[in-house]
């Protein structure tokens, strides 16, 4: 039988959706700690296949996820074209920054990353080979604002700031920018796809900061390139795209990009989704991350609600953003349960 997430993103309308989570693999889990401090640290669990692919396997070994998504992080390709990356702890990622024509002339070409990424697909093909039958296993890489963003600031900002302030004063840069890092995600998403991976996501983490003929040229016309190129020459593979935080950006979004599916934040309620967004397919998520630190009975009815909601369309649930590290896996596990019972 096909699997349920690709059936779910072909259109159909399961009776009961499939289910995974955003950064499944991660802090929450005393299991992943354990790995991560084997690996040393983070930068080198993402590039030790044996280790990537263990903690990707760990939450679908705990709670048997309908789907594994490559264990990764979206600023190895910014690394795999020569910017300098590292992580500060406790503060997040670093990076050199692009802040005009000479920093960009300093990155490689887009050929030259697969060097870099070689690690990255090993992992895929390891999961490819080890997951369960019935598991899908779903690449990812970031949209190309969301990366610009960190390599023009060099770290994550609260505003986005120094990418909008780039924009606006160097939009020729910037503009080449966004190019590389369009042509770079279609050759890192692609090498993917060729080891095993099923499915591909998009990640536009701050799309939600762009606005008006902005949002268009650089989180809609990026995607629907990408988009395009990765089903001519993967013909059916199925993409989602998380445009997070879009708003009213969120309707015709699928149909503008070519997205087989449009993940949604918590911002937006599954309601106003179902009515907008999901007229034009399947819709991913949109349960708020916080109910898997509290739990408890408003988490039950958040689910609930958000079933009953999107029960007439096709429908993959998920939280609206990634599960934080206070987490509780007993809230995680709750969550499948109540999904998998129903409304």
């Amino acid at each position: 039988m096909t699997k349920t997430i690709l059936r779910a993103l072909r259109g159909e309308v399961l009776p009961t959706p499939p289910i995974w989570m955003m950064r499944q693999a991660g802090r929450y889990l005393p299991e992943y700690r354990a790995t991560r401090a084997q690996a040393g640290d983070f930068l080198k669990l993402c590039y030790n296949p044996d280790l990537a692919a263990e903690v990707t396997l760990q939450p679908i070994r705990r709670f048997g996820f309908d789907a594994a998504i490559l264990f990764a992080d979206i600023l190895l390709l910014p690394q795999a074209l020569g910017a300098d990356l590292w992580f500060e702890t406790g503060e997040g990622p670093r990076l050199s920054t692009i802040t005009g024509p000479d920093g960009l002339a300093r990155l490689k070409p887009v050929a030259a990353i697969h060097e870099t990424l070689a690690p990255v697909y090993e992992t895929v093909r390891i999961l490819s080979r080890e997951l369960p039958k019935e598991t899908t296993l779903i690449g990812f890489a970031g949209a190309p604002w969301t990366v610009a963003t960190y390599m023009i600031a060099g770290r994550g900002t609260p505003d986005q700031g120094p990418a909008h302030a780039l924009k606006a004063a160097d939009r020729a840069t910037f503009t080449a920018l966004i190019d590389l890092i369009t042509e770079g995600t279609i050759e890192y998403l692609s090498a993917q796809v060729q080891a095993g991976a099923e499915v591909v996501k998009l990640f536009d983490s701050w799309a939600g900061s762009l606005k008006g003929q902005d949002f268009t040229d650089f989180a809609v016309k990026p995607a629907a390139r990408i988009i395009a190129a990765l089903k001519a020459r993967h013909p059916g593979l199925p993409v989602i795209a998380f445009p997070r935080e879009a708003g009213q950006g969120y309707v015709g979004f699928a149909r503008a990009t070519g997205a087989d599916c449009v993940a949604l934040d918590n911002s937006v309620s599954a309601e106003w989704a179902a009515e907008h967004v999901q007229v034009d397919g399947c819709v991913q998520g949109n349960l708020a991350p916080h109910h898997m630190v509290s739990g408890g009975p408003a988490m039950d009815a958040d689910i609930r609600r958000i079933l009953a909601a999107f029960r007439k369309g096709p429908h993959i649930f998920n939280l609206g953003h990634g599960i934080t590290p206070d987490a509780n896996p007993d809230n995680v596990a709750r969550m499948i349960e109540v999904v998998r019972a129903g409304c």
